[in-house]
């Protein structure tokens, strides 16, 4: 996958905007921005769309831009020379395909049947759009006509909102969605740009489910590591269980045999994407304990702590 379907499917959700006048494309682009998610497909149905790209790349240029609803390929090089880094456009059409792919600018056709991803493979492509996704069959279509196509990948657009937004991530071959839930036009033309952000939040939020697994208690051997356990298990009634490393009593409780990460110990937060929140938290300033990453059966992230202590215990994130 090229570098900016990789980034994408790391940030997991592509906000796609419709600009009827230019002047709201800064504000607007600040508050995802401000939400934690600087990306957006600024789509080609509207005459603002060239300048509105324009306009955000060179207020925000580390802004991952895209363009949407591209028909032409006079409308690909309008929107490239804006400043756009890839092209979305609602159905395949293999002229636009094939310019693109010439120039070596990313694009995500709109597919919805096989057909038109047995054209995509022969054009080259690796993510096409799933367009409209809801309308079209949903999760179930994607999966149904997903299975005989191994390395092809989905981005759904149209009827995804915060509600269904997870249930489309879970699925592997999905590699983000597209949806307008948290940029609504009325939002837009209100200038209610504190709603965007607020509901940009929500959203990764949302996708991301942070949630508490267990607190790690450093002790200095093993006995100690028992006794501590042990006064949780008598206090509260919580079974014992003993690992090579560490004692849990129940499953919120994780008593080391010797001191850990942290000063104190540390905090194990549990997340549906570990990928995506290691990018998110990464984009707000927070760094990575490269050498402390976990791998599962599969090779895939399965934990890993950050650098900052937070009160004197380390914090790691581990993946649902």
């Amino acid at each position: 996958m090229n570098e900016i379907l990789s980034k994408i499917a790391k940030m997991g959700i592509v906000p796609v905007i419709k600009l009827d006048d230019a002047k709201d494309a800064v504000p607007l682009a600040k508050a995802l921005c401000d939400g934690g998610l600087p990306c957006a497909e600024v789509t080609f149905r509207t005459a603002a769309a060239e300048e509105s790209i324009r306009l955000i790349k060179k207020t925000y240029p580390d802004m991952l831009v895209g363009a949407g609803t591209v028909l032409t390929t006079e409308q690909v090089d309008r929107a490239v020379d804006a400043g756009a880094e890839f092209i979305v456009s609602p159905g395949l059409n293999p002229r636009i395909v094939k310019y693109c792919v010439e120039k070596n600018i990313p694009i995500t056709p709109g597919c919805s049947n096989p057909s038109d991803i047995e054209a995509a493979l022969e054009l080259g492509l690796e993510v096409v759009k799933f367009f409209p996704a809801e309308a079209a069959g949903g999760l179930p279509m994607i999966k149904a006509i997903a299975a005989p196509y191994v390395n092809m990948r989905f981005l759904p657009t149209g009827g995804i909102n915060a509600d269904n937004l997870n249930s489309y991530l879970d699925f592997s071959k999905i590699i983000a969605c597209g949806g307008s839930w948290m940029v609504k036009d009325e939002y837009i033309k209100a200038g209610d740009f504190s709603k965007i952000t607020e509901l940009t939040r929500e959203a990764i939020s949302k996708m991301l489910g942070f949630k508490l697994a267990h607190i790690g208690i450093n002790t200095n051997d093993e006995n100690e590591a028992d006794n501590v356990a042990s006064s949780f298990v008598e206090l509260f009634g919580f079974n014992k269980k003993v690992g090579s490393s560490s004692i849990f009593a129940g499953t919120g409780i994780e008593v080391m045999k010797k001191p850990g990460l942290g000063q104190k110990g540390h905090i194990a937060i549990q997340t549906n994407y570990i990928e995506r929140a290691v990018f998110h938290l990464e984009a707000q300033g927070f760094t990575f304990n490269e050498d402390s990453k976990k791998f599962d059966k599969n090779g895939k992230l399965a934990a890993i702590y950050l650098n900052e202590e937070i009160g004197g215990f380390a914090v790691h994130l581990v993946q649902k």
